[in-house]
């Protein structure tokens, strides 16, 4: 320790006891401060950097640590008939996790209680690797083409010159969307807002691929079905209650929940499809905007994952927690899902812009592995991904004077076959209404009529063309669901007194209320 220290005695960054952290250095007590003010400089200047940029979407979450632990088998077969990734192969084996939950459009600071899709994002510590499982918690998407993504989440963020909110904007994006008919149809019903995190499930939307020993390769659907703590989900009027009181219910349960020793549980399932064109199928089975049906590909138990601990530093864990599509381990593979085949850059590419080129190197994000790259330098590198015998003067490969080398190639590679031309064309079959139908049929009594409810409420400021629209769609999926929104949203526009508006209904009706009720005071 250092002249004046104790085991908890305060230091800067350089090590150097800190003797005065009330006060900074000033001619006089009242005096002005000087440019030498190196213990404040360094304070206020790390302050001011305390924040990495926000997630673009997915800005507001929760995690938390545990394990995975396989069952050995997919359903009843053994798990290495379809892949040899080594954490499913051996009933029993645990696998560390982290496990991110999140809202979808909203910034850091908005409320968990949101009409939004939720983040169920999990990342892997496995003995090959890391693999990270990035997915939702409803079991489809919007679109089903990465090339819309940047205009959907536009679309679904506030406006670029007043910053609001504005379902108009939304429903305008979605009004030439009719393959996101589906997921509207599960946003806007209860399924829109989960109670929390731990009673919600999860899903990779995308489809992907698992390969065996012999390189022949399935297609994957991946779900987690939630274990003792059951499903839950709010009425919008329920969400707005607890909204009123906490901001930060789903990350404030999720916390408690661990705390007390009620560790959350979710079974971990597949679905299995042979990678063919499923002719008999009157869907794409790469469409992220469609189910595959149970009867016909039913949930496979693969394992269950616990979560057992609580982050120790929320930045360090959860902010900066990094997770990518294309971070995949031996045994997993890449599906042609062009969803997936977008977010695989994406992902990567925007962890090294928000957390820095060597995010890799953060505890939370490096492998429990030997890590050993040729990669050098870049922004926070702090130690050298080296072999314990490399040369240290070799950053290169090939190379016989003591550089990396490749590793042994096990089992066979998995090789598709391609005989087509490269085009723009949109899927052949996109059926963009008959599964929005079945959801619609589906729901229970309450379920409906919350699911009209909501619609409506977001639908009655929009533009006419866009109501048109969109109730086209819903009668499109079923006839009794056009009927009901078309009835309610006329329903709404002959009692709505004014018909601009800037932000939601309701949101206009808060701020009008607002300047009704305040108290006027005199400056003092």
């Amino acid at each position: 320790m250092g002249t004046g220290e104790s085991a908890d005695s305060l230091t800067n960054r350089q090590g150097h006891p800190i003797t005065d952290n009330q006060n900074i250095r000033t001619v006089g007590n009242r005096g002005p401060s000087t440019l030498e003010n190196y213990d404040f400089i360094e304070k206020i200047s790390h302050f001011d950097r305390e924040r990495v940029p926000e997630r673009v979407v997915h800005a507001r979450g929760a995690g938390a640590h545990g394990y995975f632990e396989a069952y050995g088998k997919a359903g009843d077969e053994p798990v290495s008939k379809y892949t040899r990734a080594k954490l499913f192969q051996e009933a029993g084996k645990r696998t560390p996790v982290f496990v991110r939950f999140s809202t979808v459009a909203g910034g850091m600071e908005s409320p968990e209680t949101a009409r939004d899709p939720r983040g169920f994002a999990v990342k892997f510590y496995t003995e090959d690797g890391n693999w990270d499982l990035v997915g939702n918690n409803l079991k489809i998407f919007f679109i089903r083409d990465a090339m819309k993504f940047p205009d959907m989440i536009h679309a679904f963020k506030p406006d670029p010159v007043n910053n609001l909110s504005n379902p108009e904007r939304m429903f305008d994006f979605l009004s030439g969307t009719p393959e996101a008919t589906h997921m509207v149809t599960f946003l806007f019903s209860p399924w829109g807002i989960p109670s929390n995190y731990r009673q919600m499930q999860g899903s990779g939307v995308n489809t992907y691929k698992w390969v065996n020993k012999e390189g022949e390769a399935v297609l994957i659907k991946y779900h987690w079905e939630p274990l003792k703590q059951g499903i839950k989900n709010l009425t919008q009027k329920e969400a707005e209650e607890v909204q009123a009181k906490n901001v930060s219910h789903a990350t404030q349960d999720l916390y408690e929940a661990i705390e007390r020793g009620d560790y959350p549980e979710w079974e971990f399932c597949v679905q299995i499809m042979s990678d063919d064109y499923q002719s008999e199928l009157d869907f794409d089975p790469l469409d992220d905007t469609k189910l595959w049906p149970t009867d016909k590909f039913p949930f496979l138990k693969v394992g269950k994952m616990v979560l057992n601990k609580n982050p120790e530093n929320y930045f360090n864990e959860v902010e900066q927690a990094a997770f990518g599509t294309g971070v995949l381990v031996d045994g997993l593979d890449f599906s042609d899902d062009k969803m997936l085949q977008g977010r695989t850059f994406s992902y990567s590419d925007t962890q090294r812009h928000r957390v820095g080129t060597n995010y890799l190197q953060l505890p939370i994000n490096a492998p429990k592995k030997r890590v050993a790259t040729n990669q050098r330098g870049g922004q926070m590198s702090y130690h050298v991904d080296r072999a314990p015998d490399q040369n240290p003067h070799t950053n290169y490969e090939p190379s016989v004077i003591g550089g990396l080398k490749e590793a042994e190639q096990i089992g066979k590679v998995h090789e598709p076959h391609y005989n087509d031309k490269l085009v723009r064309e949109k899927i052949e079959r996109t059926n963009d209404f008959g599964q929005a139908g079945d959801t619609y049929r589906n729901l229970e009594d309450w379920e409906r009529e919350e699911l009209i409810s909501n619609l409506v409420d977001a639908l009655k400021v929009c533009r006419a063309e866009i109501q048109n629209k969109m109730i086209e769609y819903f009668t499109n999926a079923d006839e009794d669901y056009g009927k009901r929104v078309q009835d309610g949203v006329a329903k709404a526009m002959e009692m709505r007194k004014d018909k601009t508006h800037t932000s939601t209904a309701e949101a206009d009706e808060a701020t009008d209320k607002a300047n009704r009720m305040g108290h006027e005071a005199d400056p003092y």
